[in-house]
């Protein structure tokens, strides 16, 4: 019988779910910032979300979970599991515009080499998740991409991802302003959490999580090194998500 799992609060999140993930990091911490020394660095908090959600989902199908992954760079958030120790995965596909070599490193068991940003885009296959993370603010049209991800969505499915957060009522002016001066690939959108919920919705899918992360990041920062620091950020992004620096969602079939 599968196992019946709540959907947790963002509140719940920030106090309740585990840290010791971050222990086990250190390829993923050289490979994000190589200049941090600290042990919970915030900006590893992008992995972190992914992983929670990721072990949700399968404790919620109760079997081994296939895996896409749009937009994976080097493979920090396949690495990020695997030095977890999170094994229950049936298959965990890459696609990116560009293969590093650092993927053959990181355990994925296919890679694809596609543009996702072209009308004829599509996934062959389905998947339990499919993670955008820090994909989305790079694309013009965004909610082109994830009406073709919902398709490949399997049965209670979910697609997991964040970006860059921005309060609703400033959200078309950050836009319209960063596209006059981004660079090629740089950040052309802009997301509040109700942008989130619209997109969702318009796909058919119904958006079950959504929290921001932090009050402030800065590098090498002392307080990153103790756990309460972690967690007095992430009840900030809880509480307030669009004032935080980023926000992490999933979003269900």
């Amino acid at each position: 019988m599968k196992e019946q799992i709540a959907v947790t609060t963002p509140l719940q999140a920030a106090i309740q779910w585990s840290l010791a993930s971050f222990d086990q990091q250190s390829w993923v911490k050289k490979i994000s910032d190589s200049t941090s020394s600290t042990h919970y660095p915030i900006k590893l908090l992008r992995y972190w979300f992914m992983y929670h959600f990721i072990k949700a989902q399968q404790q919620r199908l109760g079997r081994s979970i296939r895996v896409c992954e749009i937009g994976v760079d080097r493979g920090q958030m396949r690495r990020y599991m695997q030095d977890a120790g999170f094994t229950d995965i049936e298959c965990w596909e890459a696609v990116d515009y560009k293969l590093q070599p650092e993927l053959s490193e990181s355990g994925y068991t296919k890679q694809i080499q596609a543009n996702v940003d072209v009308p004829e885009f599509q996934l062959a296959e389905k998947y339990d998740v499919i993670i955008v993370l820090h994909l989305l603010e790079h694309l013009f049209k965004p909610e082109n991409l994830v009406a073709k991800l919902a398709p490949a969505l399997m049965s209670d499915g979910v697609l997991i991802g964040g970006f860059p957060a921005v309060p609703q009522i400033i959200q078309a002016y950050r836009q319209e302003k960063i596209r006059k001066t981004a660079a090629d690939f740089g950040h052309v959108s802009t997301f509040s959490p109700q942008r989130v919920k619209s997109m969702a919705e318009s796909c058919g899918l119904n958006l079950d999580f959504l929290s921001g992360t932090y009050m402030l990041r800065k590098r090498n920062f002392a307080l990153e090194n103790y756990p309460f620091w972690v967690r007095l950020n992430l009840l900030w992004g809880a509480l307030f998500p669009s004032l935080s620096g980023e926000i992490y969602w999933q979003i269900r079939k």
